[in-house]
């Protein structure tokens, strides 16, 4: 059959109006409300990186960002073990996101202008502060990024680092080769037989992938770092109140270190009279029931998971298998940056 110009105008407008009106009512519903009615929350994370999110021979899945995951996961069901966890590639990553395969994006991702913009998704902080950094191996008795002219440069592609190092060689007029790998294994792989004298990716990145080497301590870290890479959780632009949501996890569990609450002292805290404390763990206010959560969601997060600190020692810190002190990750109130808005 076929349509007069007018019909078939109209009809396309009918077909358009019906597609905008069912994603404004799958906004409507929102985040939240899917994550509760299913049961479990549903968070990206990186194929297996050592300290931030890696599964073991059991599929039991521990890292600092598999941390966020449970830590949002006990905020709504109060159980940290309500998460499926789907392994994401560079390449996939942001795509799974907007596609709702996810519900949430714990994966060493970079906040970028261009990432909010374009694509267009929305970072609710920064969880790691990061930099581009270079290994190479001891021996090579480098121990200045300036001393790489002429370098054959392991990279991984569709990363921001593959970017950076070149700006950073072409401006101090340095030449290199570059040898882009699909993967951060096969990026490493290239490293370990040989095909490039450096490796570069993130600070945090190379510290994990130096730990899964059995010569670990022939490679060495050097101390220049290129870039800024504020890693950090990413959501949809569409649902502000489960942005907000994730925002306040992050924010809570930096807060209650500097509080001094602790996974320890949680009961302690329960019965604090100092206000900013009381707040966190809801004895004085409803900021739980703003979010669409109990008044003693923090409580429950803080209890499971950790503060931010418990969490970034337990994974990342000095006496974990990576040993990162915690630099810039440091409370402010303490040398470092992370800085979380207050409750109230």
């Amino acid at each position: 059959m076929v349509f007069p110009a007018k019909v078939f105008s109209a009809r396309i407008a009918a077909l358009a109006l019906a597609a905008t009106l069912g994603s404004a009512v799958a906004a409507q519903a929102g985040t939240l409300d899917t994550v509760k009615q299913r049961g479990n929350l549903i968070c990206g994370v990186n194929q297996g990186l050592l300290g931030f999110s890696n599964a073991d021979a059991a599929g039991k899945w521990t890292g600092f960002d598999v941390d966020f995951c449970r830590a949002v996961a006990t905020a709504i069901f109060n159980d940290p073990e309500k998460v499926t966890y789907v392994p994401l590639s560079t390449t996939e990553r942001f795509d799974a996101l907007k596609d709702g395969k996810v519900d949430l994006l714990s994966r060493n991702s970079t906040w970028t202008m261009s990432r909010e913009t374009d694509l267009p998704l929305a970072f609710v902080g920064v969880t790691y502060y990061d930099g581009q950094g270079f290994m190479v191996k001891r021996d090579s008795g480098k121990v200045s990024a300036l001393e790489l002219d002429g370098a054959t440069v392991c990279v991984q592609s569709d990363t921001t680092s593959e970017a950076n190092f070149a700006d950073y060689f072409n401006t101090n007029s340095m030449k290199f080769t570059a040898i882009a790998a699909s993967t951060p294994a096969e990026s490493l792989e290239n490293y370990k037989t040989g095909k490039c004298t450096v490796l570069t990716t993130d600070v945090s990145q190379l510290y994990s992938e130096r730990a899964t080497l059995a010569d670990a301590a022939d490679h060495i870290i050097l101390p220049d770092v290129i870039s800024k890479e504020p890693l950090g959780p990413v959501v949809r632009q569409d649902d502000a109140k489960w942005r907000a949501l994730v925002a306040w996890v992050h924010n809570a569990m930096l807060n209650a270190e500097e509080l001094g609450v602790s996974s320890e002292r949680i009961d302690e805290a329960k019965a604090s009279k100092k206000p900013d404390v009381m707040r966190l763990v809801g004895t004085e206010g409803a900021f739980g029931e703003k979010l669409g959560l109990s008044n003693d969601w923090a409580v429950n997060v803080v209890k499971t998971v950790g503060n931010y600190g418990e969490s970034y020692e337990r994974n990342l810190g000095v006496g974990s298998k990576l040993g990162i002190p915690r630099g810039l990750n440091q409370l402010w109130s303490l040398g470092g940056i992370q800085y979380a808005p207050p409750i109230r």
